[in-house]
């Protein structure tokens, strides 16, 4: 990979609903000064997706930069693919090449940049198991055609223009990634980089397919949701539900607080107690130590979140520990896919 990122990601998608703009100035200034230099955004972000915050992560992002070097941060952002809910960002919501002319104009222009470092398909354009679902399910009435050459070819222009350096996909399946690589080789284009997928102690179904394409192909991935939308930091267990808390918050993220999902919670929760460390730790940790992860999103909405977060990447989890994991993860893989 042709850009180093670091083991840790800001994520930034609270960045507009749940943190204000001088929250995320405060967020954005302590992880810079540890060290972090990778921050992930989208054009759609906050989320919740509503008109009014859409692209206020971005912007945030952007008034930010304002007072740093362009080019010691590493700014990574993504085109919004096919949604009904989400038309007010554009109609049609495609990858044509003049959605994404717009989309990267726009997010340049948020931004207060003039390139984009990683620029990422935010989902695929076809019909395809991701958000939730575990299975393929084929679905003959998808009207999509196989377009990725056209896709790459207008990515690599973008990457000859400079105004984006590289590019990545996101939610993407083990066929769609080696589709990107089939055509960037053939073609001899721009060659996929990343993929941002879910991976966390409740959802590894990165390990099935994808993980040896990752290792064999080179193309890292980049963890999101690490801490399954704060499952993972235990505050849930018992039946709490927090104050400002994100599911209290919006309760339609309740992908990971499933009855077998808070099952292997518990398990791990248990785990991390008896070896002297915070469930948040352990979870965070054990992303890093994984051979295909190339940088962990981390988000949070509370600079001690932040704070923890940081923090558990300099643990290092034993073989032993790891072992007590893939155990546990036996009695329910993938609860919350």
């Amino acid at each position: 990979m042709g850009i180093e990122v670091g083991e840790i990601c800001l994520g930034t998608m609270t960045f507009g609903q749940q943190n204000t703009e001088a929250e995320a100035h405060e967020q954005l200034d302590y992880a810079f000064s540890n060290g972090v230099r990778f921050i992930d955004t989208a054009e759609m972000y906050s989320v919740p997706g509503s008109k009014e915050t859409q692209g206020n992560s971005e912007r945030y992002i952007g008034s930010w930069l304002q007072n740093k070097k362009r080019e010691d941060v590493v700014i990574a952002t993504k085109i919004t693919g096919p949604n009904p809910g989400l038309s007010y960002i554009r109609n049609p919501l495609t990858f044509s090449n003049a959605s994404i002319d717009i989309a990267v104009e726009q997010s340049l222009q948020r931004l207060g940049t003039d390139y984009i470092d990683m620029y990422q398909l935010h989902w695929p354009e076809r019909k395809a198991n991701f958000f939730g679902k575990l299975n393929y399910k084929h679905t003959p009435s998808d009207t999509w055609e196989d377009n990725f050459n056209e896709v790459i070819v207008k990515l690599d222009s973008l990457v000859q223009q400079g105004k984006i350096r590289q590019y990545g996909v996101s939610n993407e399946t083990p066929w769609g990634l080696m589709r990107h690589l089939e055509e960037s080789k053939k073609h001899n284009l721009s060659r996929v980089q990343t993929i941002q997928n879910p991976y966390s102690l409740l959802n590894r179904t990165f390990d099935i397919g994808l993980s040896e394409i990752s290792l064999r192909e080179d193309v890292g991935l980049l963890a999101y949701s690490p801490l399954a939308f704060g499952a993972l930091s235990g505050k849930y267990l018992g039946g709490k539900l927090p104050d400002a808390s994100r599911l209290k918050l919006f309760p339609v993220f309740s992908r990971y607080t499933g009855t077998q999902a808070v099952f292997l919670t518990e398990k791990y929760a248990a785990l991390a107690e008896k070896h002297g460390m915070s469930l948040t730790t352990l979870s965070l940790a054990f992303i890093n130590q994984q051979p295909f992860v190339k940088s962990t999103i981390i988000g949070a909405t509370t600079m001690a979140q932040l704070k923890e977060n940081i923090a558990s990447f300099e643990v290092v989890l034993s073989d032993e520990i790891l072992q007590e994991i893939d155990a546990i993860q036996l009695l329910q893989p993938n609860p919350a896919p």
